[in-house]
């Protein structure tokens, strides 16, 4: 793998305040830290329904990006962004929330099915491929009965917020990793933290 290349790495999750801070929107979220961290800001894309931050990672440019659509039409975005910058799919790296795997548990893969994920089936439809980098962020599944479709849309519980951070922190340097040093390098660091 080459820092020589540039990434767009999305947080998926939907916009305005009624969804913020919900376990959805953690991709999102993970985007925001990462922009605040690097001393950057979003601002709207002219040509894509999104907002960017451009700036550099481990020697390569990032374009740092959410959707500013609903999560089940995150592909449009993603698609228009990924035409804008001249980006093939590999080198997209998205961010989202993933319920089979524990609460503040990290893993990264490359291509694979969607397992359900509304945002991750639409980008798979409109850039017309799976090959790109899914962060997937745990979020733990509902306890008892709870519908997952309703757990998902609901804020983090106080002892799940006090993880949040360091969960961020550590979701910056696992794509500080992917970029410098490959796939098989960031999944043996970081799989298996925060379980």
């Amino acid at each position: 793998m080459t820092t020589s290349k540039t990434w767009l790495i999305v947080g998926l999750g939907n916009p305005g305040t009624t969804y913020a801070g919900t376990r959805h929107n953690i991709g999102a979220s993970a985007v925001d830290e990462m922009v605040k961290s690097l001393g950057e800001k979003l601002t709207k894309h002219k040509r894509a329904k999104a907002e960017v931050a451009e700036t550099r990672l481990a020697g390569a440019k990032i374009i740092l990006a959410k959707p500013q659509s609903y999560m089940n039409e995150s592909g449009g975005p993603v698609a228009g962004l990924l035409n804008y910058f001249d980006l093939a799919a590999d080198q997209l790296v998205v961010l989202h929330d993933e319920l089979d795997i524990p609460a503040a548990a990290l893993r990264v893969k490359f291509g694979g099915g969607d397992n359900g994920h509304n945002g991750l089936k639409s980008i798979r439809a409109s850039i017309g491929s799976g090959d790109f980098y899914r962060v997937r962020m745990g979020i733990g599944r509902p306890m008892g009965e709870q519908d997952p479709a309703d757990f998902v849309l609901k804020q983090f519980s106080s002892a799940e917020k006090t993880q949040l951070q360091a969960m961020f922190d550590r979701t910056a340097k696992l794509i500080e990793v992917l970029i410098s040093s490959g796939l098989a390098a960031a999944q043996n660091e970081f799989h298996g933290e925060g379980e």
